[in-house]
């Protein structure tokens, strides 16, 4: 469904039903000024309409196959309807309009105007109808918007927790490398220490082997 058609729907709907009273109620108007400024304005509302149904044309064509041939098959009864309405504005308009109203309403008494007003009412329900269901999805639109909006806060909430869980997983990581730096220190100094130590005790054992050489070769040498 498209969003752009729906407002063109909505626009035409209330200016067919608008329409549909001012040709009721201009019909029953004596010839003169105010008749004539009467018909002015639904001709200006007629050539409204026109501009909507071409819009909603182009927007229909626009759309993929399967919604394009839904919309198309509105359209053709909005044309259908605006048709009506042009032919209602021709009658009332035309210059023997008056004299004809008027015999009508002498033939027919009050019939005509039944059946406007009951044309008029169908037109309304119908209008209600187009509007509540475009209004029903919207609001679907807006409920589908409001959940995705939710979803999306939901993950960046959970992507900056995994990101404050991965910094602090790095600084872990990075004490980790302190202390093993640290403690190679400590091995590295100690392996000194260790070596440092044999030296010292080999050449200690050496002395003492000297030494041990040489008493017993003083006693030998003086038996």
């Amino acid at each position: 469904m498209s969003v752009v058609f729906e407002g063109y729907e909505r626009q035409y709907c209330e200016l067919s039903a608008n329409l549909s009273r001012k040709c009721s109620s201009t019909a029953l108007l004596p010839h003169g000024e105010q008749k004539q400024q009467k018909v002015s304005e639904i001709k200006a509302a007629l050539d409204d309409a026109d501009v909507l149904i071409r819009k909603m044309d182009l927007e229909a064509r626009s759309l993929q196959p399967s919604a394009k041939a839904m919309m198309l098959a509105k359209l053709r009864e909005y044309k259908s309807d605006l048709n009506k309405l042009k032919r209602e504005f021709k009658k009332i308009s035309s210059p023997n309009a008056d004299q004809a109203s008027r015999e009508e309403l002498l033939e027919s008494g009050m019939a005509d105007v039944h059946t406007a007003s009951t044309d008029q009412r169908e037109r309304m329900v119908m209008s209600v109808e187009r509007l509540n269901q475009s209004s029903d999805r919207i609001k679907e639109s807006r409920r589908t918007i409001l959940e995705t909006e939710e979803l999306g806060v939901s993950i960046l909430q959970d992507l900056h927790q995994q990101r404050e869980t991965l910094l602090h997983s790095h600084q872990k990581l990075h004490g980790v490398d302190d202390a093993i730096d640290k403690s190679k220190k400590v091995l590295t100094a100690m392996s000194r220490r260790m070596s440092k130590n044999k030296w010292m005790i080999g050449s200690v054992i050496g002395a003492l082997v000297i030494a041990v050489i040489f008493i017993l070769f003083y006693k030998f040498s003086h038996h």
